[in-house]
């Protein structure tokens, strides 16, 4: 199964070398569209090789589904921390409970009995 992963990401990762050695040609990239530009009398532009800004759009949505992702899931990791709490405590007092019963009995049957 190692070798599969391996093979996996060699094979994405020479589908990436081809695409960004076909991709050189520049492209221009405008905050606004040109009618909306004129209007604003602003717009800013920059000039950047097309496999740049395919493997800029590919890490863009993966950074804002990791950030959703992270979000979305706040209540689950609340609720687990609230039941690692909870857990932690009742564990706690099983212990001293447990050295309460055994209290004034020798150490070797309160150990055996624990």
């Amino acid at each position: 199964m190692k070798y599969i992963k391996y093979l996996f990401l060699a094979v994405i990762g020479i589908a990436l070398v081809l695409v960004s050695l076909a991709n050189v040609e520049p492209v221009t990239l405008t905050v606004l569209p040109h009618n909306l530009a004129e209007w604003v009398n602003w717009n800013f532009a920059i000039t950047l090789p097309l496999f740049l800004v395919i493997l800029g759009g590919i890490l863009a949505g993966l950074l804002i589904g990791f950030v959703w992702e992270w979000f979305r899931e706040h209540k689950q990791r609340a609720e687990a921390k609230a039941q690692r709490k909870e857990r932690d405590q009742l564990a706690r007092e099983v212990q001293s409970l447990r050295g309460e019963a055994n209290r004034g009995k020798d150490e070797v049957l309160a150990l055996l009995e624990d």
